[in-house]
């Protein structure tokens, strides 16, 4: 069983409120955001290849910045599609050319290009996880108590223990994402917030580990001004050794 990480950079940022830039493309000490993402799936020994959906303009861009930080397990770049949920399949189809060509079934993490802050040993959580279950979401414990609005007006408050908040990476067999993904385009489909509430919706139980809090999806200048902070206290640790 193969692993790719499949990489979505398709976003254009913007509660960024960026001008030049899309948000994954956004430098901190001279290397692009997406770089230090795709740098934690190039150096993982697990991960086999990596597949990239990016804005079709950005393209060209991506490919220079991949020869010049030496990312080599990007085996495609595709352009995004119309919705987030398409996009994504963008990226599954070019998952499944590389599976075909090298004749292996896979797993597929599928993560934001904007969330830097994962760590190796997440990722291998997500594999060791979705070997021996079939799928595995990668989840933090709520912090704060969740209001949910019910059909008939009412509020439901859910015990904060028993809460988890889904993040990324989000981990499937390749046949099972892509038979979802195809169900969903047969239905005319394309609203899915994300690849977990689809699976879902269509029948599978999710199963989840624990990341690390620091897992933000760089959304908002106060994000960015996190990632910069801990790319510091990372900095710091290897030069202290604290």
């Amino acid at each position: 069983m193969k692993n790719i990480a499949l990489i979505f950079a398709g976003g254009s940022g913007s509660r960024m409120n960026t001008v030049s830039r899309p948000k994954q493309f956004l430098e901190l000490n001279g290397k692009p955001v997406i770089i230090y993402t795709l740098e934690l799936f190039d150096n993982h020994p697990q991960i086999d290849a990596i597949c990239v959906v990016c804005i079709k303009s950005w393209i060209p861009f991506l490919e220079k910045q991949l020869r010049k930080f030496e990312i080599n397990k990007v085996v495609e770049i595709v352009p995004g599609g119309e919705t987030g949920q398409d996009s994504i399949y963008n990226g599954l189809c070019a998952a499944e050319r590389w599976t075909k060509q090298n004749n292996r079934d896979a797993n597929v993490l599928i993560h934001d290009g904007v969330r830097p802050l994962i760590t190796e040993k997440t990722i291998t959580d997500n594999i060791v996880a979705c070997s021996e279950k079939g799928n595995c979401i990668t989840c933090i414990p709520a912090t704060e108590t969740f209001v949910v609005h019910e059909p008939d007006g009412s509020l439901k408050i859910p015990e904060r223990k028993d809460s988890l908040i889904a993040r990324a990476p989000q981990t499937f067999r390749l046949a099972d994402i892509l038979e979802a993904h195809r169900t969903a385009i047969s239905e005319n489909r394309h609203d899915f917030i994300d690849s977990c509430t689809m699976m879902s919706h269509y029948g599978h139980v999710m199963n989840t580990i624990i990341g690390p809090m620091e897992n933000i999806k760089i959304t908002t200048p106060t994000d960015f001004f996190i990632f910069r902070a801990m790319v510091q206290v990372h900095e710091n640790q290897q030069i202290f050794g604290f």
